[in-house]
């Protein structure tokens, strides 16, 4: 066998092999169970997305209309200042009384701070206090708040008390 017919040889060998390969390719992808992997796939992302997903959710009463049954008063037109950062920043804490927050409405918790008068309340809810009943937060725990804001909020508090 001359160089030249082993080259014709060898190049068709190497071209025919090249075309095996492609016809195994295609005929694996239609045996093949590409749709399946593409099931499982989502199905995998969805798994991944529901144990990854956030714990709770940040809610704005204005934004949910279940929010705003909830808290009528506080989308009211004409709501006063005071009631709506009550609703918005107050209540989380004075609703429930958590760290020895005194209770909305509550006359026998807010007796003694009301006794310290207005001045000493501002001053407590706009930098903070710690007592031997509890803690309350520096504006609540929102600095974005303006000192008016707390003051109303304060204001509509006591007035409850009274």
């Amino acid at each position: 066998m001359s160089d030249r017919e082993f080259l014709k040889f060898f190049s068709g060998l190497i071209g025919a092999l090249a075309a095996l390969t492609v016809i195994l390719i295609i005929v694996a992808n239609v045996i093949g169970d590409k749709a399946k992997k593409a099931e499982v796939a989502t199905a995998d992302a969805k798994a991944v997305a529901e144990r990854i997903k956030p714990v709770g959710e940040l809610t704005v009463a204005s934004a949910n209309p279940v929010m705003n049954a909830l808290i009528p008063a506080a989308n009211a037109a004409g709501a006063d200042a005071g009631k709506k950062t009550y609703d918005t920043a107050c209540a989380a804490c004075h609703g429930a009384g958590v760290a020895g927050a005194p209770k909305l409405g509550d006359k026998a918790d807010w007796g003694a701070r009301l006794a310290q008068g207005n001045d000493t309340l501002y001053t407590h809810a706009i930098k903070g206090f710690q007592g031997k009943k509890g803690f309350m937060p520096a504006k609540g725990g929102n600095a974005a708040l303006k000192d008016d804001d707390v003051k109303a909020a304060v204001d509509f508090m006591v007035s409850k008390a009274k």
